[in-house]
């Protein structure tokens, strides 16, 4: 009976995605919409607090599914589509082998600021944000802004200077 099983006339299955690395790594799809559960997120300017919040879970479990620790439900992700206001189908697109509903979608590109948020640096940064009064944490996100500016600034400055006057100071005479 079994051999009959194995050699049966019905067409293999073949795998979609290469087997996760270990065991316990997360599957490819699963990284995919944990990823894109977050891109969407911040794009909606929604912090995992707000979010988990909306549909009945802890920041933790949120971030436990962006960083695909755990899987996503169906039902779960409904609910933080209808939460954020984008269908279903958003969380899946760009994912490699899901062309029937997209033929010509290539992966969306990975948002910087997603990445630097899920990095130890971005956590303890944003946790000592929270920790702050809604009108002091303003302030320093303006003048976190008005540093980078400064620094586009220095560095256009640097580039200008470079074009203008392509030897080093050491290596004029004079």
């Amino acid at each position: 009976m079994r051999k009959a099983l194995v050699e049966s006339t019905r067409p293999s299955v073949t795998q979609a995605w290469p087997k996760p690395e270990t065991e316990h790594s997360p599957h490819p799809a699963d990284r995919h919409d944990g990823k894109q559960i977050a891109i969407v997120r911040v794009q909606s300017d929604v912090s995992q607090a707000q979010l988990a919040r909306s549909i009945g879970i802890s920041f933790q479990q949120l971030q436990k599914y962006e960083n695909a620790r755990n899987r996503v439900s169906a039902s779960m992700l409904y609910e933080i589509g209808r939460s954020l206001s984008v269908p279903v189908s958003r969380f899946f697109e760009g994912l490699p082998g899901n062309d029937e509903t997209s033929p010509n979608a290539s992966p969306l590109p990975v948002d910087e600021r997603i990445n630097f948020i899920a990095s130890a640096e971005g956590r303890r940064l944003i946790e000592g944000l929270m920790q702050l009064p809604p009108r002091v944490r303003n302030r320093v996100a303006a003048v976190i802004a008005a540093l980078g500016e400064e620094l586009v600034g220095l560095d256009a400055d640097k580039d200008t200077m470079a074009i203008d006057d392509p030897m080093p100071d050491d290596r004029k005479t004079g």
